[in-house]
């Protein structure tokens, strides 16, 4: 324990601390949480949307360091790196211990998550073809929020099979994978190559130093300021310098050690990322004014029903129909216990796009407030949609598996 406290030094002491950051280490707590601020920020939107945009919009930050950013900036690249860099140590964690270390295990969600990315996007270039800007918004269906489809998986059918919440963690896993790469490959509008490799160089280091068994938060902490301030300096977006590192954490634990760098840093950052991050980013990014032109766009503007669609329609047939051709091709195989009624109700429940969709949306159309409204509104809408359905469907698995154990 002495090693525990001398690689992570501050602990919670008190046990009300404890409680609380256990409580956020788990999906339906950190989901409810993240619920709350979006219905905050939408209450305060529309009452006051004044001063939401003014707290949105309030600059802050060293000038000659090139970080003078608005408040909602800082959330968007700074925040959400906490959340990126506990995603990318759930990636690597997958890749050693989980499902995505096995490839016959790993075929299934990893086949249902590209067909995922692929089928919402072209659902929505199909809607959307030849809508103004609508090629920018292409990747904004592509993405499953993890926080969300878990909590609604865990709150609504917490009886299923633990296979059914493998394939969604997996798949979502590699649908993060996917998202930031797009984030890094489509969304770098300029690019400053010296700060760039010296940020590779610095996060290089960092991996080097996990792999020489260096300890120390104090060693840690300041290579990864420096990387993401090089990541974003560089013009490549920020939270991608916190994937990197996540991956770059040791997940392996050393004789003597109660647990891996991996799993105390996730220890003590779920709690900070579900319970803080995410939800202040929900809070930052879902304040939109709900009014009859902006709910009317869902249906009238091709871009945001395409947002919708894509979501709704395509994350659906993507990650299910992804499922049922690995399966049919003998690529992968569907386990046991789980029933293809079961994986269309998880298919849809990937619909739910929320965090990752919402910050590639603000990038999209960076420099058209109201089309982020508007492509705002119909994320909402459609994770609204998404969740509801798959809820229903879930508990109806839930209760056809109970009867059917009951007739047995």
């Amino acid at each position: 324990m002495r090693r525990v406290v001398e690689i992570w030094p501050f602990r919670p002491t008190v046990r009300y601390s404890r409680e609380l950051a256990e409580a956020l280490r788990t999906e339906t707590v950190g989901g409810v949480i993240m619920l709350l601020a979006t219905v905050v920020a939408l209450v305060w939107a529309n009452v006051s949307g004044g001063s939401y945009e003014a707290l949105r919009n309030a600059t802050f930050g060293p000038a000659f360091l090139h970080l003078d950013f608005e408040l909602y900036k800082w959330v968007q690249n700074g925040l959400l790196t906490i959340f990126f860099f506990v995603a990318g140590i759930e990636v690597k964690e997958e890749f050693v211990h989980g499902e995505l270390s096995n490839l016959r295990k790993a075929a299934l969600p990893i086949i249902a998550a590209i067909a995922g990315m692929i089928v919402p996007a072209l659902i929505y270039l199909a809607v959307s073809w030849g809508a103004p800007g609508a090629r920018q918004g292409w990747a904004i269906p592509t993405a499953t929020d993890i926080a969300f489809a878990l909590a609604v998986l865990a709150v609504t059918a917490s009886a299923m099979p633990a296979a059914l919440r493998a394939f969604l963690l997996t798949s979502a896993v590699v649908d993060d994978l996917g998202a930031i790469s797009v984030i890094a490959v489509f969304f770098t509008r300029h690019l400053n190559v010296l700060a760039l490799v010296a940020g590779i160089a610095v996060i290089a280091l960092y991996g080097l130093l996990q792999a020489r068994r260096v300890r120390g938060l104090w060693t840690y902490l300041p290579l990864a300021l420096l990387a993401w301030y090089l990541i974003e300096i560089s013009g490549v977006h920020a939270t991608v310098a916190g994937v990197a590192l996540g991956l770059m954490t040791r997940v392996h634990s050393d004789p003597g050690e109660d647990r891996s760098p991996a799993e105390l840093a996730d220890h003590y950052l779920r709690p900070l990322s579900a319970g803080f991050a995410v939800p202040v980013f929900a809070f930052m990014s879902a304040g939109v004014t709900l009014s009859s032109e902006s709910l009317g766009a869902i249906f009238t503007d091709r871009v945001v029903l395409g947002v919708v669609v894509g979501l709704v329609v395509g994350k659906f047939l993507g990650v299910f129909g992804g499922a049922w051709l690995a399966v049919r091709l003998g690529l992968a195989k569907l386990s046991e216990e789980l029933h293809w009624r079961d994986m269309a109700a998880v298919s849809i429940l990937a619909g739910i796009g929320f965090t990752v969709s919402l910050l590639i949306a603000g990038l999209a159309y960076s420099d058209d407030p109201g089309r982020v409204n508007a492509v705002t509104t119909g994320v909402l809408a459609a994770s609204v949609v998404s969740s509801l359905l798959a809820a229903i469907l879930l508990r109806v698995r839930v209760r056809n598996r109970v009867n059917a154990q009951d007739d047995v």
